[in-house]
């Protein structure tokens, strides 16, 4: 268990780990630094390639702590160039391997028995090798394929070493630095550490895997490996072996037949359905974590996940904020959007909101009137990080993980596609679960987009909403009938009474029938409910059983 004050003492009463290790990274730190002032702005290929060699190598040498950033890096193309991101993608699963008797007596300590005795057969050296241990394709009896994961050795003294000498060099160097986080650069430290020593629990790694199967066992586009309980424990975790393809670039995914752009779907929606929906999340979604697999379910593809150490959970009143926050940022409602960030901690309580509005519109609304779609999450950090040093804005430490894993899924995303905007496909699935679930919250939530203070209906508003959801599908009528039919249910359900309200209020003006919105409102399921669309979406339905 990781506890800053404990280890800074322990590493204190053993100078002779702490000043050869302090003297090492100054070192090491200061003649990388220096390098690359000199050299990362080269045109030379051959010298940006050398650069990125001495990157990995720097970064291995400098040990788990370290790799773990370059893995953060590594899914980030449009931070990165793209010779560095080469090298730094093998932080994921290609690192040196440790002895390989080591990990087997240390597969003899945790388990109790050889390798021999519980495997048909068991592989000479690893297939890959990473951060914290390193795995082998083993079988275990007849054509079961398991993925045994070995933690590396020492690795407990090591990261508590490495993270005590971190937190200390922050904190005294943070001060100076030019950022504006609205906390210190100690508590993200702490938050690091905090995750890194529930990763190398390999018993936790194994209750979460569980967890993350049961809230996707009913998604045929989402594969989760089964765990070996009895060839477990803190050091060693076994699974069922995902076989596909990792998701390293997209011509890799096209020479093994596979369709990034479903993949890319499959990634992002489970991803936002981790955050919005179930609440708990994988934090450390890199390519090497991810595998696509053959097949796909309707528009989407098969995605496998693997490595389940590093996970967090978003508590309900935050999903639901943020689910509010994405549709506030689409439809401009920028009062609405300042209180959402009120909400979750990014402005204070006492902050006046009606002063903060303006200023979202400000920086955000030029970008929002472009193109929604074109939208990403890189173009709105840009932004914030601009208003971080004028206004007053901080960035809670609990969303710390939070916006590595939705930094990473976005980076993941580009490498598939350089023109990815992770909102085209984040949006279809916000706007779905608006008018389908039976949540009072997201109901609230609703309410606001399509009526307005008037309690008028806001045509426009509804008509994106269904909009977007009709462009996530290639089939005309695929999502949206689907949609109109949990809709209907949302409408007559017990917990929709405040929506038939608002409805009559809208419908009925001054005791009269309000003509113009219900001639709108008609227009609308006109054109979304065509009779035509319902044929096109039959007729695609029956041609393959009819071929």
């Amino acid at each position: 268990m990781y506890d800053a004050r404990r280890d800074l003492v322990w590493l204190i009463f053993r100078p002779w780990i702490l000043i050869p290790r302090v003297i090492y990274l100054i070192l090491t730190l200061t003649i990388f630094i220096l390098r690359f002032s000199l050299q990362a702005n080269s045109k030379d290929k051959i010298i940006q390639r050398e650069l990125a060699k001495y990157l990995l190598t720097t970064i291995t040498n400098l040990g788990p702590c370290f790799i773990k950033l370059g893995q953060a890096l590594s899914t980030r193309p449009d931070l990165v160039k793209q010779e560095w991101l080469d090298e730094l993608t093998k932080l994921q699963d290609n690192l040196p391997a440790f002895d390989h008797k080591l990990a087997l007596e240390i597969f003899k300590s945790e388990i109790g028995k050889q390798v021999s005795e519980v495997f048909k057969y068991f592989p000479p050296e690893s297939i890959a090798s990473a951060s914290l241990g390193q795995v082998y394709k083993a079988n275990l009896h007849s054509e079961y394929w398991v993925a045994v994961k070995i933690q590396r050795p020492g690795l407990i003294h090591i990261i508590r070493r490495d993270l005590v000498i971190i937190r200390s060099i922050c904190f005294f160097i943070g001060p100076f630095l030019p950022l504006n986080l609205g906390f210190g650069l100690s508590e993200i430290i702490d938050e690091f550490g905090s995750n890194l020593f529930k990763e190398i629990d390999y018993e936790l790694e194994a209750i979460n895997a569980e967890r993350f199967a049961s809230l996707f066992k009913d998604d045929r586009s989402v594969t989760v490996p089964k765990v070996e309980k009895l060839i477990s424990s803190k050091r060693i975790i076994t699974t069922s072996w995902i076989e596909g393809t990792k998701i390293k670039d997209r011509e890799t995914l096209l020479r093994n037949n596979l369709d990034p752009t479903s993949i890319i779907r499959t990634a992002v929606i489970s991803g936002i359905q981790q955050l919005l929906e179930f609440g708990y999340f994988h934090a450390d979604p890199h390519p090497g974590n991810l595998f696509a697999l053959k097949g796909k379910v309707g528009n989407k593809g098969n995605l496998g996940y693997v490595d389940f150490g590093m996970m967090d959970s978003i508590s309900d009143e935050d999903r639901i904020t943020l689910t509010g926050a994405i549709v506030h940022l689409i439809n401009k409602d920028y009062l609405l959007l300042a209180k959402d960030f009120q909400k979750l901690g990014f402005l204070s309580a006492n902050e006046r909101l009606e002063r903060i509005a303006p200023i979202l519109r400000e920086v955000l609304g030029g970008v929002i009137d472009k193109d929604v779609h074109s939208l990403n999450l890189k173009t709105i950090t840009d932004k914030f990080s601009d208003l971080m040093y004028d206004y007053p804005f901080r960035v809670p430490a609990r969303f710390a993980l939070i916006i590595r894993a939705v930094v990473s899924q976005e980076g993941l995303a580009l490498k598939l596609d350089s023109k990815f905007k992770i909102l085209r496909f984040a949006y279809p699935y916000v706007a779905k679960r608006l008018l389908t679930e039976e949540n009072e919250e997201l109901i609230e939530i609703l309410m606001d987009i399509i009526f307005d203070d008037k309690n008028c209906i806001r045509i426009d508003r509804l008509e994106g909403l269904l909009e977007v959801i009709s462009e996530s599908s290639s089939i005309p009528g695929e999502e949206l009938l689907p949609v109109a039919s949990n809709g209907l249910k949302l409408l007559i359900s017990e917990k929709g009474s405040e929506i038939r309200r608002k409805l009559l209020l809208s419908l009925i003006k001054n005791d009269e029938f309000n003509a113009s919105d219900i001639k709108k409102l008609l227009l609308l399921f006109s054109r979304k409910f065509s009779p035509i669309d319902i044929s096109n979406k039959l007729l695609q339905k029956i041609k393959p059983i009819i071929a």
